[in-house]
């Protein structure tokens, strides 16, 4: 069920938004060859805590039975990690690295939540031309994010914009609303016809999160139960 948020409501997610966005500044700020995602992660709960906000991700229950919670605030995934990649003191960055960084701050009740994809030090073109249309991607999709569309709109404007530029979609993985609900519904494809879906109401809250591969679009998810990468080794990108 689609929850349509008060205006004290959505004052309170704007809250742990802000907390988000001050966690990925730091670690723009930070990102350098040779710092490892374990660090990164640790900036990014210090930054939480500070700000009175707990790292919402930590702790988070595996759809596994057999696989323990997410360990970490974020999800540092790298080159070919598409998303839940598990920060770690093993991980050192290098010169022309894609990271995406993926966090949740939850603030008096309520979530926010962001990704952001960082090019360490002088990426290749490829990289970032990938980085730019999946920012891109994100605002063509932002302009439906409006009373009277719905949510195939965002969708189809992702997908058409990612695939005309030479890239795929994860079509296993989506967006979705946030509020006290890390997932909360409609579910957001980054793909599907246009006209399609729920009707935008005034009041709903959508976590809107491309997610584009360089290569083929077909993934696999690793031993671990978390992390999953693209079948074919290329790097991914989202926001």
């Amino acid at each position: 069920m689609i929850e349509i948020k008060s205006k004290r409501e959505i004052e309170l997610i704007k809250e742990a938004c802000k907390i988000v966005a001050l966690v990925h500044k730091a670690i723009e700020e930070q990102i350098k060859p040779g710092i490892t995602t374990g660090e990164l992660d640790r900036i990014a709960e210090r930054v939480i805590k500070e700000n009175g906000g707990i790292p919402a991700q930590k702790g988070y229950p595996s759809y596994h039975k057999d696989v323990p919670a997410f360990p970490s605030a974020i999800c540092a995934s790298v080159n070919d990690e598409v998303i839940h990649g598990i920060p770690s003191d093993r991980v050192h960055l290098k010169e022309g690295d894609v990271v995406s960084v993926d966090l949740v701050a939850l603030k008096n009740g309520y979530n926010g939540d962001a990704a952001r994809t960082f090019i360490v030090g002088k990426g290749s073109k490829e990289a970032e031309k990938l980085v730019e249309i999946t920012k891109k991607a994100f605002f063509e999709g932002i302009k439906y994010a409006k009373p009277g569309y719905r949510i195939g709109d965002i969708s189809h404007a992702i997908g058409e914009y990612v695939e005309k530029n030479g890239f795929s979609v994860v079509k296993e993985f989506q967006g979705h609303g946030i509020g006290r609900g890390m997932h909360e519904d409609p579910g957001i494809p980054n793909y599907g016809k246009a006209g399609r879906g729920p009707r935008i109401e005034a009041g709903m809250t959508l976590a809107i999160e491309p997610m584009v591969i360089e290569g083929k679009p077909d993934i696999l998810e690793l031993d671990d139960g978390w992390t999953i990468v693209t079948e074919d080794r290329k790097s991914f990108s989202t926001l």
